[in-house]
């Protein structure tokens, strides 16, 4: 029994060297959320240069969103303890699922700049087949850790999305660089994630569905609600959409605050992302 409570030990004590290498490469997974943890009162407000789209965005400090986000995170801090072992010692990995995600690493490394970015958007693209959560888990919204993804061969976009924010993570992209973004589709109607890398300034778009990677710009047919960095959620500020929808529509121009913004954000927190992504 000693010498069993001696192993236990020892074993905390390597996971905790593991953890603290793992987190060179990626950053502690917990503060992915931790920063969301005792967020009350008024919201924080950041720059609108800061973020993908050029709109400002506060802090969101409860909701179901949240609450699955961290349980994601939480899967996050242990994968990245196992992609740790493997990344120093390839030929011991016992995950196939890590090495594919680490073989990938391994080719957008050696690349620089944009070049990075697409090989890994263009790589996970590739690995991950399309399926929704409800034909893969029989639940409408599973929200998966990239080596649980990897592991089925299949998700759907937040998967991808997932998957691409740790790869690039680990291939060097710096942690305030890094976006996942949840976007309302304004013609279907349904939500969809993507990831996003600040590359000279600029915020890229890593989609699963397409190989090419555009400017947040770029992107049509899109409204950004929610978004996720290493400090957790941030929920978009409406203000400069409504104002454009009010001066469109004489209807909402009319109405209170609170009620355009309903009108113009319904389901404002997308506790569920369609399956069809």
């Amino acid at each position: 029994m000693g010498r069993q409570m001696g192993i236990l030990r020892c074993w905390h004590g390597w996971r905790a060297v593991i953890l603290a290498l793992g987190m060179a490469w990626f950053g502690p997974a917990a503060d992915l959320w931790a920063g969301t943890l005792d967020s009350a009162g008024t919201p924080q407000t950041v720059g609108r240069s800061a973020e993908p789209f050029g709109r400002s965005a506060s802090v969101l400090s409860a909701g179901a969103l949240l609450e699955k986000w961290r349980n994601v995170a939480r899967q996050l801090d242990d994968e990245a303890v196992q992609l740790a072992l493997c990344d120093g010692d390839r030929d011991r990995c016992v995950s196939p699922a890590a090495l594919e995600l680490l073989a990938i690493v391994d080719n957008a490394r050696a690349r620089d700049g944009r070049a990075r970015l697409g090989e890994i958007n263009r790589a996970i693209n590739l690995a991950i087949r399309p399926m929704s959560d409800f034909a893969q888990y029989g639940e409408i919204d599973v929200w998966s850790s990239p080596l649980v993804t990897f592991a089925h061969g299949a998700g759907d976009c937040e998967d991808y999305a997932i998957a691409k924010f740790v790869a690039l993570r680990l291939a060097g992209i710096a942690p305030g660089d890094l976006r996942i973004v949840i976007m309302r589709d304004t013609i279907r109607g349904d939500d969809h994630a993507v990831a996003a890398a600040r590359l000279d300034g600029r915020w890229l778009t890593l989609d699963n569905r397409r190989m090419a990677m555009i400017e947040d710009a770029q992107v049509r047919n899109y409204r950004p609600t929610f978004v996720i960095d290493q400090t957790g959620i941030m929920q978009y500020v409406d203000a400069p959409l409504l104002a454009g929808l009010a001066g469109a529509d004489p209807a909402l121009a009319n109405l209170a605050p609170a009620d355009l913004a309903r009108s113009a954000t319904p389901n404002a927190e997308p506790g569920l992302i369609a399956s069809s992504n």
